[in-house]
Order: structure tokens, then C-alpha cells, then sequence
């Protein structure tokens, strides 16, 4: 894999994203780890898993009402004396007598003896007796163990994503932790002396760094475990301190800034020395990119402007990290482009975009620099590189954010 020269024709968004994925899909065997139960959400099953006992675990009624035998309720209307109460929760197993009724709450255990519950309101009581009113049949309204699962059964599979549903199934069958797929480890290095952390007080050519939180916030959407959010300056020696602490640590490094053309492009400088590749993909925005393997860790290194980094992040390493993750791809569209667009040959556009009136229209501001504007859009629309004059009504393609 390398990059011609930067005189050379830029390298296509596809072949720059198939190399991005033969980078990163190694990590779909990054193995697995423990997971308790209540922070398992959103994980991806390691194993199949298997109920360890049956439920129900015992026999319990579905209703609020009386247990009784069926035998006793064979005539209605009948008024039976009352034996007991059993509670949800209740642990004793009191025995009903014959010709004798219990109330019963929902969940709680049949009393030996009975073999039907009567709904409450089908009864009339005063405290001491029952009037049953409406005859059932043995086994109505009790549920029995394991009609719900059997233990042993197969309740999830291996690759599953956790949603709440099967959080409440395995919870139910005494499960306290899980094992499940790591998360993909990740790093950010933003870097630029013009930099400040929000609060700092910013003194003329400096700006706050957004793009170290935003890249974070990205990779934390698409379940990957940010280790690392860091920052440098231009100084090609922090830079070598910041980017050593962040491979002992991540499975994949993401930069930000230090990738263009200019006098001070640290993260190149430093990256091409280590065998890194550099150069253009023909593409607006995020043209400059760059990819590195430093001790075996992926550097997916995007240019700095803020827009430039969020739409590289979106195009190309999204789709993979939520692959890696067991997510679903995004669904992509195609919808009437609302306002007319002019595009540079040979260049594919992504236009910051909102989807309105059966279409989308360009969200305005499209400099690479504009990060409000990308706030107000809710998809990136791809313009090919052989579109230079395209109409409004043209269908285009649209990519969700």
C-alpha cells in the first residue's frame, strides 16, 4: 500500500477507504472480555449462551384471584373457605386443603393442592370465604416451569448485539456478567500550537480544539473505547511522546491536523519517517490523508480543519468501525438534490445537507472550516467527480450523520 506522489492524480475515495478497512478489519479478532450484566448493553455476544435453569422456576400465578383444585369449581356458583394468602415472594409452601381456596398474588407460587387460579374478579369475598363465580379448568392461569425456557436451551447467540430484550432475558435466568467482543481501542491526537482547551483564554490566532471531543463523540456513537484524547503541539518531539503513549494503548490511532502542504506539518513529517503514506484523495472536503502502522497500530491521520476531520471520519472509517462493532450498516439514500450545485471535476463533494420536503437541501456554508453549519445538517450529500453542474431535482446520493 503507498500513495503516489502528491504531483501525481489523488487517490479515489473507494481505493483510499478499501485501505483504511485492510487496516482495521484485523481487529475483528481483537477477542473477548467480561462484561457485567448492567454495563452490557450495546455489546456484541463472544459465545452462545444457555439458560442455566428453567422458567419460570417454579409454578406461579398469572393473575391476582384464588388457587384452587378445578375439581372444587366443577359447580359454580360454589362458596369455598379461605386457607391462606400467599404473597409474590413468599417462600413457604402452605398446602391447599381440599374443597378450600388461597388468594394468590401474581408471581406467587400454587400452593401444593391447587391446580388453578380463579381471577379475582370472577369471585365475591368477605374476608373468610370465596364465591366462585365462573368455573376453570385444571392448569388456567398457572404458569408452569419452563414454558418459557428449558434450561440448558440456547437463549442468545454468538454476534449478537445486546438490546434491552435480551438484557431482560438473561437477567431473568440469574446471568450477573457476560462474554462479549472487546470494543475496539482507540486514540486521538489532535495537534496545532494554535490549539487552547475550552475555557482558556484565547489570544489573537489561536482557536479552541473541538476536533479531539468530536472525534471521541464520533467513535463513542459507533461503540468503539476511546483510551485517549490528546493534544499536541507542532513540536515534532511531543508529538512522538503523544503518539508512543497512544499505541501502547489502542488498537487504532486517529489524528487530527499536521497533513497538508504547509511548513509545519508535524504529524507527516513525523509519520512519513516511521514509513507512513501522505497525499490527496480527491475528494471536498478532507483531501489531505494520511496512513501509518506504528508498532503494528493503524494511524488513520485526518487534516485538521473541523469539517475535514468529521467527514473523513464519516466516510472512511465509520462503515468499518461499525462493522467491527456488530452494528448495522447506515442505510444510504437517494433523494432530489433541492438546490443547484456547482462541484470541481473530479473531485468528489461531500455537501453538508437536510433532508426536507421529500428531498435535501444544502445546509449554507460548505468551507471546511464552517463546524456550525455542520451542526444544523443531518447528511453528508456525495457529489460524483464527474459532476461539475448538477440541477436541482437530480437525484443524489445521501449518506445519514
Amino acid at each position: 500500500m503507498s500513495f503516489r506522489p502528491a504531483v501525481a492524480p489523488a487517490r479515489s475515495v473507494e481505493d483510499h477507504r478499501l485501505h483504511i478497512e485492510d487496516l482495521l478489519n484485523p481487529l475483528a479478532m481483537r477477542g473477548s472480555e467480561t462484561a457485567a450484566m448492567a454495563a452490557a448493553l450495546g455489546r456484541r455476544l463472544a459465545a452462545d449462551v444457555f439458560a442455566p435453569l428453567d422458567l419460570p422456576v417454579f409454578r406461579n400465578s398469572a393473575m391476582d384471584g384464588y388457587a384452587v383444585r378445578a375439581a372444587s369449581v366443577a359447580v359454580v356458583p360454589v362458596t369455598l373457605p379461605l386457607a391462606g394468602v400467599v404473597a409474590a415472594g413468599n417462600t413457604d409452601q402452605p398446602v391447599l386443603p381440599p374443597g378450600a381456596a388461597m388468594k394468590v398474588m401474581t408471581g406467587a407460587p400454587i400452593p401444593p393442592g391447587a391446580d388453578c387460579v380463579i381471577p379475582v374478579e370472577h369471585t365475591r369475598s368477605d374476608g373468610k370465604t370465596v364465591t366462585v363465580e365462573h368455573g376453570r379448568s385444571a392448569g388456567e392461569f398457572v404458569r408452569e416451569p419452563g414454558t418459557d425456557v428449558r434450561a440448558g436451551q440456547l437463549l442468545a447467540t454468538a454476534g449478537t448485539v445486546l438490546r434491552p430484550r435480551h438484557i431482560a432475558a438473561l437477567a431473568a435466568v440469574g446471568l450477573g456478567e457476560l462474554t462479549v467482543t472487546r470494543r475496539v481501542r482507540a486514540a486521538v491526537i489532535t495537534t496545532g500550537d494554535e490549539l487552547r482547551p475550552a475555557g482558556a483564554h484565547l489570544l489573537p490566532g489561536q482557536i479552541y480544539n473541538s476536533n479531539g471531543i468530536a472525534l471521541a463523540a464520533a467513535l463513542t456513537d459507533n461503540d468503539v473505547d476511546v483510551v485517549s484524547v490528546a493534544h499536541s503541539t507542532d513540536d515534532p518531539a511531543e508529538f512522538r511522546a503523544r503518539l508512543a503513549e497512544a499505541v501502547a494503548q489502542a488498537d487504532v490511532v486517529f489524528t487530527s491536523g499536521g497533513v497538508s502542504m504547509g511548513d509545519f506539518e508535524v504529524v507527516k513529517d513525523v509519520l512519513a519517517e516511521l514509513g507512513g503514506r501522505f497525499g490527496a484523495v480527491a475528494m471536498q472536503p478532507g483531501g489531505p490523508q494520511g496512513l501509518s502502522v506504528v508498532d503494528d497500530i493503524p494511524v488513520l491521520s485526518f487534516p485538521g480543519n473541523p469539517v475535514s476531520t468529521m467527514v473523513s471520519f464519516e466516510v472512511f472509517a465509520r462503515p468499518v468501525l461499525r462493522r467491527l462493532a456488530g452494528l448495522p450498516d447506515l442505510p444510504i439514500s437517494e433523494l432530489p438534490l433541492l438546490d443547484p450545485v456547482r462541484s470541481p471535476a473530479g473531485k468528489r463533494q461531500f455537501l453538508r445537507g437536510k433532508l426536507a420536503d421529500g428531498g435535501v437541501h444544502l445546509v449554507s456554508g460548505q468551507g471546511s472550516h464552517l463546524v456550525a453549519s455542520m451542526a444544523r445538517a443531518d447528511v453528508l450529500v456525495n457529489i460524483p467527480p464527474q459532476a461539475t453542474d448538477v440541477a436541482a431535482g437530480t437525484i443524489v446520493e445521501v449518506h445519514p450523520l
